[in-house]
């Protein structure tokens, strides 16, 4: 019922947008753009797959990342309700919907959630890091296993389960290891290698299919896409495009999102001024302190994230590295950060980045969305607030 009340609140919101800002033919047609053939095989935003319905079964094709020119693998779908076909092509045969399943990625947790399939989970990697309720739960219960580290899975686990797929998100090379030989199907999960925020979006009319959720699935991307589109035409007659750059110097670098990331392409739709806007990486990138306080000095805007049980202050940045008070954000006290110890925004970016660009343009143009609260970052506060006494 949850998931039929988002997309009812969605539509309000879109009409509502629409009817109430002047976003112009081209924002429209970027609405409409998504919403033209919408449950068909067409690909919107995703570079990583490709689907061809046919009249038996149906294809998936996940792309190389590593190597755009060939294929990781050819997943051949064909419900168990309805006899194999004679001449299937070539490809990893599935039976749909699957029923048990692992999963080594919380962000492909968070696609099954919304799909309502949690409950084909036999087992998963590393559920400390799966914020889900159902997970912990199974977990507890011993209803879902924890098959330990993503690296390196329990082997002997994985046997025991017999799961009749494993989702697996390959870091830097197509290769499984051990698991690998253990004649499960393993179906490669790469949307973090997409570079546009709703690219990872589309990823789940990807899983979807697995599910026979073709329809739910590609509502609930269209749905978020018509929604991301609407709030980034409300940015596209802004006249200032404030400077702002990201994230925190981490050892002898500073790890910055380049210019063709997915954090870039949110912060340009939310009319800021990305300082590296014109690089051409879509991952991130080492620079020096020297070369971000170059470029970044004098830039309006900090937003950065962190994960600590305490709130972060200037005291404590100061402390953390001294020369980040050489920053006019830090001496104008124009700093906006995200506590991902308290906030579920890794777990919630891929399937709604909509909600990531809200807040981003509350803090950019907070004259646009006057009423709106953010929802993962806030103003870096001067202290740390005192809790209050107890009075008796």
């Amino acid at each position: 019922m949850k998931k039929y009340i988002y997309l009812i609140a969605h539509c309000i919101c879109l009409l509502f947008l629409i009817s109430c800002t002047g976003t112009g033919n081209g924002g429209r047609d970027a609405i409409n753009r998504v919403s033209t053939n919408a449950g068909s095989d067409s690909i919107f935003y995703a570079k990583g797959f490709q689907i061809e319905t046919q009249e038996e079964y149906t294809l998936l094709k996940i792309r190389n990342p590593w190597d755009t020119t060939k294929l990781l693998q050819t997943y051949v779908l064909v419900p168990q309700s309805e006899n194999l076909p004679k001449n299937l092509p070539e490809g990893l045969l599935l039976r749909t919907p699957l029923q048990e399943t692992v999963c080594f990625s919380s962000v492909v947790c968070g696609f099954l959630d919304e799909l309502n399939v949690l409950n084909t989970l036999t087992g998963v990697a590393e559920p400390q890091y799966i914020d889900i309720p159902f997970v912990k739960d199974g977990i507890s219960t011993g209803k879902i296993q924890d098959i330990g580290q993503a690296s390196n899975p329990n082997i002997e686990k994985l046997m025991l389960i017999e799961p009749e797929a494993i989702f697996f998100n390959p870091i830097n090379n197509p290769h499984t290891g051990a698991f690998g030989k253990l004649n499960i199907p393993i179906i490669y999960c790469v949307e973090y290698m997409e570079n546009h925020p709703l690219g990872q979006t589309e990823w789940i009319r990807f899983i979807g299919r697995l599910f026979d959720q073709k329809e739910w699935a590609d509502s609930l991307f269209f749905a978020t896409a018509r929604s991301y589109n609407a709030l980034k035409a409300l940015t596209a007659s802004v006249a200032h495009h404030p400077s702002v750059f990201t994230e925190l110097k981490y050892g002898d670098f500073w790890y910055m999102p380049g210019g063709q990331s997915y954090l870039a392409h949110i912060l340009n739709d939310a009319g800021a001024d990305y300082i590296l806007k014109d690089d051409l990486n879509t991952g991130s990138i080492p620079l020096s302190f020297e070369t971000v306080l170059d470029k970044a000095g004098k830039a309006g805007y900090w937003l950065f994230k962190y994960y600590s049980p305490q709130e972060m202050t200037y005291k404590q940045l100061a402390a953390d590295f001294t020369n980040y008070t050489l920053f006019d954000a830090y001496k104008n006290r124009n700093i906006y950060v995200c506590n991902t110890s308290k906030t579920p925004y890794y777990q919630e970016l891929p399937l709604h980045p909509d909600w990531v660009l809200k807040d981003m343009i509350k803090i950019f143009h907070p004259e646009v969305l006057p009423e709106y609260r953010p929802r993962y970052y806030t103003k870096m506060q001067a202290v740390t607030p005192r809790k209050p006494s107890n009075i008796s």
